[in-house]
């Protein structure tokens, strides 16, 4: 005797919008990222997307990036870029607030260009109080190029121009720029966040909320410091390389709010 097969329809579950954790922004590109699994890069990426477009300022943004491992970023954020000298964007990002002060104004650098060879444009913009912010990020390692040492390689720490360690008598001391900038009259907000937990991904998107507003309300310049990991630079799995950030990274860079002049004002 034949069974009579009985099929059920299972209906899709009801998706509430605040567990759609991993939904992408409507202004990134369909396009494969060039960064190494377990990069920092792209997650910063999407908060910056995300804050964009819950601001309304989607047609109205112009970022701005340099030489670095996010030269690229322009192929996966759909919105105005400029391409910038190394070290130079604090420079172009002040030309572009100056020129067009209703414009969302940005800079995405690492600790090469941004501490480094751009110290001075960093510095002098940060100074000056340009209504724009600066997103930082710390990953204390040249990656693009071949893991040579940072300006803000830690101490002790191998890469391949310090393959014995980082030494202060030969290397100097690895640089805070964001307790630099922290000191700086014209900054209205400086912080230092990671990325590399719910968490944390979750109070750096709030903070680069807070630069972008602080940006259109003209209130002066902002430093949004990202602890970040760089997996092949490292030389370790991006597990290890989480690990190793947290047991490590954070004991010389610690993370939270340095500098809030709003948060000052109302209280």
């Amino acid at each position: 005797m034949s069974e009579t097969l009985q099929t059920s329809v299972i209906e899709s579950p009801i998706i509430c919008p605040e567990n759609l954790v991993y939904a992408k922004p409507t202004l990134m590109n369909e396009q494969t990222m060039h960064y190494c699994p377990g990069c920092s890069h792209g997650v910063v990426h999407k908060l910056i997307a995300e804050v964009i477009e819950e601001m309304g300022m989607t047609e109205r943004t112009i970022g701005v990036s340099p030489v670095g491992c996010a030269v690229f970023a322009y192929r996966y954020l759909d919105i105005d870029w400029q391409e910038a000298a190394h070290g130079r964007a604090p420079a172009v990002a002040t030309a572009c607030k100056r020129l067009w002060p209703d414009r969302l104004v940005f800079t995405y650098q690492g600790d090469g260009d941004a501490a480094c060879i751009g110290t001075g444009e960093t510095i002098h913009a940060l100074n000056r109080g340009e209504n724009i912010t600066i997103i930082f990020v710390n990953n204390a390692i040249y990656g693009m190029t071949g893991g040579q040492m940072a300006p803000t390689t830690l101490m002790g720490m191998k890469t391949a121009t310090c393959p014995e360690g980082r030494r202060a008598d030969i290397h100097g001391f690895p640089l805070k720029m964001t307790e630099i900038a922290a000191q700086l009259e014209g900054t209205a907000y400086v912080t230092r966040q990671s990325v590399h937990s719910v968490a944390a991904i979750r109070k750096a998107k709030k903070a680069i909320r807070k630069a972008f507003e602080n940006s259109m309300a003209g209130r002066g310049s902002n430093l949004v410091e990202i602890v970040a990991t760089c997996s092949s630079g490292w030389k370790l799995s991006p597990e290890k390389a989480n690990k190793w950030m947290e047991e490590h990274m954070f004991e010389y860079y610690h993370v939270g709010d340095l500098k809030d002049t709003e948060a000052a004002f109302e209280r």
